[in-house]
């Protein structure tokens, strides 16, 4: 470690406040990611899973359990009974034989796409709790210095797959009259958007 320039009661203060506040943080996101997925007789990890093959496309067992957050057996158990689902597969590749990957299948990809079109059905507390700062500067909170710690924590590859996923929805999602509608390979046309505008609007 470099040479101290805080003082040990700085760093505790500073650690415990970084504790209690992921915590209770944690409890309001954890609370509103079960609400989200209950629906859809899913758990937190697999979805996360789900999530995670989907924007790798090409996803080892422990690049799930790196990218997640999650131990490599916990990774490939739930990865196992969502293959039972038809919901991911796992396959070897021809120039890889030691590592088992895998993919979100057809149905996987549907019901993901499924889930983010009906993100609005709860109740989102975590979203709810940062719109006054939204109302107040006209953007979410960006978190920004959190963002850096975690990158010193994981690495930049870690960075680079967490923003990943964020990147594919905003680029596969229009928002028409309210309502989250997914982009067509060659984007949602004029005529489309008045389409579902009028929809909208009866």
């Amino acid at each position: 470690m470099a040479e101290q320039t805080f003082s040990q009661k700085d760093a505790m203060i500073f650690s415990q406040r970084i504790a209690q506040m992921s915590k209770a943080l944690w409890k309001a996101v954890e609370k509103d990611w079960q609400q989200w997925i209950k629906p859809y007789d899913l758990n937190i990890n697999e979805h996360h899973i789900l999530w995670i093959s989907h924007h790798m496309q090409e996803a080892t067992i422990s690049d799930i359990a790196k990218f997640g957050v999650m131990h490599v057996s916990t990774a490939f158990n739930f990865s196992k009974k969502l293959e039972q689902r038809n919901l991911l597969e796992f396959y070897k590749r021809e120039d890889d034989r030691r590592n088992t990957y895998v993919s979100v299948t057809e149905k996987g990809s549907r019901l993901l796409e499924e889930m983010n079109i009906n993100y609005y059905n709860s109740e989102h507390a975590v979203l709810e709790g940062s719109l006054p700062i939204k109302d107040l500067y006209g953007k979410f909170p960006e978190l920004l210095e959190v963002m850096s710690v975690l990158r010193n924590i994981y690495g930049e590859d870690f960075m680079e797959i967490f923003e990943r996923g964020f990147k594919n929805i905003d680029e596969s999602f229009d928002d028409i009259s309210g309502d989250l509608i997914r982009r067509s390979p060659t984007g949602i046309t004029e005529e489309k958007q008045t389409l579902l505008h009028t929809a909208g609007e009866k």
